[in-house]
């Protein structure tokens, strides 16, 4: 096998290609734009009326973001088999989600009308409210911020890897796009545009590790290989204790990532989630196969990390990709790069704008008025403008690999909402003032863990900063009083 020269990656026809999906992207925000501009539940929710595959796909794409494609890809090419632990931790969390907390926050979000995920939080603990959707707003923005940063800190490479093009330029692009798509076309474009980049991630992660696998004569001398190199590779369990908890805590942060909580709150019927499970629980299984064995076959035919561009693993799968496919096609696995990273950005910003837009602006400045939802859309996008740039500005100033800008991110809300909106679901004990510990208690210490190199060496960030969070949760809320609507709360929960 001849690797193409690098010169060779603007060829006409994988460009067309990407020009066409993107096309097909922009035009499904224009046809979502009359729907998402009834209002403020049409914009940031799809008005609840969003069908249960279009759900699955769409809460799992977005969880997914270019971690997986470029992040997961490029830690099996480093660790091997160990890094299947990481798949596996948030797949089971996510089955989860989907089985049960899905329902009840569901149920809940329909009695109450609740529209973001602050919303819950303030109608659970209506004591409470203000200032804990102040609290929420101010983390969610913290870490949107370098969450949707790092997509285009992506967008960016995905453009240098796949066509020559400076990554400077390619965030530039990567931001316009997502721009605007999601400013015109809302909840109901974000979620229809998923599914497309849920098709073509499928089809790139089953696509080209089958032609490596089979270019290198098959799965017995891949593993004959991998083993020569190091023996730890075909090892899943050759993981520490740290490293394995650290990867399957990974999974931790699905409940409390606002972009994968809204999915839950958009389906037309709680009923429809136990489909929506299965058809997101298989997509995420396939998925997470493809990204391994990728990384496995790629480590094979570039051994030496000098090999890949950069030196960076994160450049595997699009180098794989064009050593491997036609020009067309080539240009259709970097849509699907890039359908990753455009999953996650654009559903991050329609949180991050919904915490401005509603849960500031609407609950706590406006609260005595009454608004329009034109006003309320109107101003929704105009946040969405101004996240992008500041995101933007961020980006460029990134210097962490995607892969860790993500997994901070990512573990910095997992450990602030995970464990609060677990326990205000199931814990009939949880109070306002415990929450608020929780929230609070979870953030900083995954900020601290981060920044403190001595910490960050015995584990993944987010399981003490989880743990934090629980446990502040917990003690302060058994020395506080519970809402006095908790036990209607916990009808609407039941169903009852």
């Amino acid at each position: 096998m001849e690797t193409i020269d690098m010169s060779s990656q603007n060829d006409y026809w994988a460009v067309i290609s990407f020009v066409l999906y993107l096309s097909g992207i922009v035009g499904i925000g224009i046809y979502a734009s009359r729907f998402s501009s009834r209002g403020i539940s049409e914009y940031f929710i799809g008005g609840r009326t969003i069908n249960r595959y279009v759900v699955a796909l769409s809460a799992v794409v977005s969880g997914r973001s270019a971690w997986l494609l470029l992040g997961l890809t490029g830690m099996a090419y480093s660790m091997g088999a160990q890094a299947v632990w990481a798949a596996v931790g948030y797949i089971l969390v996510e089955v989860f989600l989907f089985l049960y907390y899905a329902r009840r926050l569901r149920r809940y979000s329909g009695v109450r009308d609740c529209i973001t995920v602050p919303d819950f939080f303030g109608e659970r603990f209506k004591e409470h409210a203000s200032i804990i959707r102040m609290v929420l707003v101010f983390i969610i923005l913290i870490f949107m911020v370098g969450y949707i940063s790092a997509q285009f800190v992506a967008g960016g490479k995905t453009f240098a890897a796949g066509f020559g093009l400076q990554a400077e330029t390619g965030m530039w692009i990567t931001a316009t796009i997502v721009l605007l798509y999601t400013m015109i076309g809302g909840f109901l474009a974000v979620s229809l545009t998923d599914m497309v980049q849920a098709f073509l991630m499928l089809i790139s992660l089953f696509l080209l590790p089958a032609l490596v696998i089979f270019d290198a004569g098959g799965w017995v001398a891949i593993t004959d290989e991998l083993s020569s190199i190091n023996p730890s590779l075909i090892d899943p369990y050759a993981l520490t204790i740290g490293a394995a908890i650290g990867s399957l805590g990974i999974g931790l942060g699905s409940p409390g990532n606002p972009h994968i909580i809204s999915r839950y709150l958009s389906i037309e019927d709680e009923k429809q989630l136990k489909v929506a499970c299965l058809a997101g629980t298989f997509w995420n299984i396939i998925m997470a196969w493809g990204a391994l064995f990728t990384g496995l076959a790629g480590r094979v035919i570039f051994p030496e990390l000098s090999m890949l561009p950069g030196e960076d693993t994160e450049n595997l799968f699009p180098f794989l990709a064009q050593s491997y496919l036609p020009p067309f096609l080539f240009g259709l696995v970097v849509a699907s790069i890039f359908a990753a990273i455009m999953s996650s950005a654009d559903s991050q910003l329609l949180v991050a704008a919904s915490s401005v837009v509603r849960d500031f602006y609407q609950k706590i400045i406006a609260r005595d008025k009454q608004l329009s939802n034109r006003l309320l859309v109107r101003s929704s996008r105009m946040v969405v403008l101004v996240l992008v740039v500041i995101s933007l500005i961020t980006g460029f100033f990134a210097e962490d690999l995607v892969y860790w800008l993500v997994l901070f991110a990512w573990a910095g809300l997992g450990a602030a909402l995970g464990p609060t909106s677990i326990l205000a679901l199931y814990w009939k004990k949880t109070t306002g003032p415990g929450v608020l510990a929780g929230m609070l208690s979870g953030a900083l210490v995954t900020i601290i863990w981060r920044l403190t190199p001595c910490l960050r060496e015995i584990s993944y960030e987010l399981i003490p900063g989880f743990t934090a969070g629980l446990l502040a949760t917990i003690i302060v809320s058994l020395f506080s009083s519970p809402p006095a609507s908790v036990e209607k709360d916990f009808k609407i929960f039941a169903g009852s």
